[in-house]
């Protein structure tokens, strides 16, 4: 399929190039030239402007979007309904919130282009092990994708969520439940850190040994593994814990419908805590976020 990559970013660019590698045409666009400059050297035909990229595209036009949640894709949607065709496919594959995906649904009525919402898990890995995809929208539109789901996703790794909103609803869940995992890695080790056997203990060999057939393995232990053999205590690194909007929704949602989350919202205003104070716990968490996201931290 060929189809434009909008946004070449951590997850952007890297989609792109998988599915580049499973023989798709990839048309690329980033708002600064180099990236699309990078691509381009890899394969992909290169634009630089959204009339160039949607000009060499086929109907029906598939424009996949990589852009940070809120107006940026905002933008770039007004701009492409004035550019697309009845038809043609948008695919919002940022962490858009599903709310906004139902406001832009409803936006785009009467134009005939139809929009699929793609919440996309795997963070900076996902190039060799491809990327959990949850997608809400139309059916059948779902299905005339699936040749590129299936490309970026690992086996059994994408899956249609529902209406509009529910791919990244689901999306958004997961990451509140990843905000909880991720505290209670953070505390456990920090009890190990307040104990008297701290100095007789290496938490590279303990996530190790957690992720030995214990209840509790998982691939944030391998990668807390991999920042614990990189810096044993994590010193060079502040507890500076950011969060990216989901785990806020999430506690709204859980507002909203009236279920109990007490572990998410702990969670979560445990990161508001953390630009307060240095805390081991934190420091996991923050080591954690920059393993599997690659996402920036603040070092000591």
């Amino acid at each position: 399929m060929k189809l434009g990559m909008i946004g070449l970013g951590r997850m952007g660019m890297n989609m792109a190039r998988r599915m580049l590698q499973g023989g798709h045409q990839i048309v690329a666009y980033n708002r600064t030239p180099e990236k699309t400059e990078e691509l381009v050297k890899e394969g992909a035909e290169g634009s630089f402007s959204l009339e160039e990229l949607v000009s060499r595209l086929p109907s029906p036009k598939v424009v996949w979007l990589m852009l940070p949640a809120g107006q940026p894709v905002d933008d770039h949607l007004a701009h492409l309904q004035e550019l697309l065709s009845p038809g043609d496919i948008i695919v919002e594959g940022g962490n858009s919130r599903y709310k906004d995906d139902i406001r832009r649904v409803e936006a785009l009525q009467g134009s005939g282009i139809h929009y699929i919402d793609a919440g996309v898990s795997g963070g900076i890995w996902g190039l060799k092990v491809g990327y959990c995809t949850m997608i809400g929208g139309e059916k059948e539109i779902f299905h005339y994708l699936e040749p590129v789901l299936q490309t970026l996703a690992p086996k059994d790794g994408y899956l249609y969520c529902g209406p509009t909103g529910a791919g990244h609803f689901v999306k958004m869940i997961h990451n509140g439940i990843e905000y909880g995992m991720m505290q209670a890695y953070g505390e456990g080790f920090a009890l190990l850190e307040a104990s008297p056997y701290a100095k007789s203990l290496d938490y590279g060999q303990v996530s190790h040994l957690w992720n030995q057939g214990s209840v509790i393995r998982s691939w944030l232990l391998k990668l807390l593994e991999d920042a614990f053999r990189e810096d044993p205590r994590l010193e060079t690194l502040t507890g500076f814990v950011d969060d990216s909007g989901e785990g806020r929704w999430t506690v709204e949602a859980a507002i909203d419908s009236g279920v109990a989350a007490p572990v998410i919202t702990m969670a979560l205003f445990q990161r508001f805590q953390s630009r307060k104070e240095n805390a081991f716990e934190n420091r996991v968490l923050a080591a954690l976020r920059r393993e599997f996201g690659g996402h920036a931290v603040q070092k000591s």
